[in-house]
């Protein structure tokens, strides 16, 4: 009898991300309104020899769960990076469970953005 309700009230299982290639993240910043490019790697990282996406805002990731609310406040879609795309895609999965809806993720991360020659 109760497993139909418990059916109804637990919770769905979390979303996919969504993704974006290369020429997306690069023709989405080109034009307005350009979305928020959160890099979700070490500072160390960050500053270091692969660099970043011009303009990106360095939020590591153990450090996204206290930030959340100044992502939101910025009103932007977000675009989640790191090297390659693994924490990048758990950084989307944190704040699209705290409400930003419009997040997605650079596929490959920072090593495609400069394999493309970016």
């Amino acid at each position: 009898m109760f497993a139909p309700l418990a059916r109804l009230f637990r919770k769905p299982p979390p979303s996919e991300p969504r993704w974006l290639d290369v020429a997306t993240l690069r023709e989405r910043l080109s034009g307005e309104p350009k979305p928020l490019v959160v890099d979700v790697r070490g500072v160390d990282e960050f500053d270091g020899p692969l660099g970043h996406v011009e303009g990106a805002l360095n939020i590591p990731l153990p450090e996204l769960a206290g930030r959340q609310a100044e992502i939101a406040a910025a009103g932007q879609a977000v675009v989640c990076v790191c090297l390659t795309d693994k924490r990048s895609s758990a950084a989307a999965g944190q704040l699209a469970a705290c409400g930003i809806a419009d997040v997605t993720v650079l596929r490959g991360g920072i090593k495609a953005w400069r394999e493309a020659g970016l």
